[in-house]
């Protein structure tokens, strides 16, 4: 006896039929699109907004006060401190190795605190007091670390030189009795390809020293 056979009604053993999974399998899918549906539109409005910032030239106000200088600047939203350092302001001694806040060699000041400029937005960085290893000099007067830094030949080729000063220099800042453990739980951060460590520790405890004494 034969039988004709329905790729449609090949039915498992609860009787489900292919046809019936095929409709189910649609109809999920069909819920999951109406439920991603809502989340594009959620997003629309923040694309719009960064469309027509674009179309408006891209840029953002940002108020930034470097060195006891106020800056009234128009920056991308997506600048780091440490390219409107360089970039705008012709802040240079702010140097960018890694870009990725590895290295330390954009190290500055904001509020007193040694922090990876390139890490940081410039648009974040508003109210607040940034410090460069320019503007660590009082006038013709290096500070003591930048003093005690050529004084104990601790810079080489020198990337890496303005980051370890503003490390090293806000550590004696806060402590004049610094131990070398100190010093080097200070600059952990900083990359140093000359091998000037030893000497940026030596110089660090010579300025706190002399700062000491004063």
């Amino acid at each position: 006896m034969s039988s004709s056979h329905d790729p449609d009604h090949s039915g498992n053993a609860e009787g489900i039929t292919r046809r019936e999974f095929l409709k189910g399998t649609g109809a999920a899918i069909a819920g999951s699109t109406v439920l991603a549906a809502p989340l594009r539109a959620a997003a629309l409005p923040q694309e719009a907004a960064h469309d027509a910032r674009r179309a408006e030239g891209g840029k953002l106000p940002a108020s930034l006060r470097v060195n006891g200088v106020e800056h009234r600047l128009d920056v991308e939203p997506q600048a780091t401190l440490a390219e409107v350092l360089r970039d705008t302001l012709g802040l240079t001694g702010t140097k960018i190795g890694c870009d990725g806040g590895a290295c330390g060699a954009c190290t500055v000041w904001l509020d007193g605190d040694p922090i990876a400029s390139c890490m940081m937005l410039a648009t974040d960085a508003a109210g607040h007091e940034v410090v460069t290893i320019e503007g660590l000099a009082r006038g013709e007067e290096l500070h003591p670390v930048q003093s005690a830094f050529i004084a104990h030949d601790a810079v080489q080729c020198g990337f890496c030189t303005p980051g370890l000063v503003m490390s090293c220099a806000a550590l004696v800042e806060r402590n004049r009795e610094p131990t070398a453990d100190d010093v080097k739980a200070a600059i952990c951060g900083h990359v140093c390809r000359c091998g000037s460590v030893p000497h940026a520790i030596d110089a660090t405890l010579a300025a706190a020293k002399a700062m000491g004494k004063g």
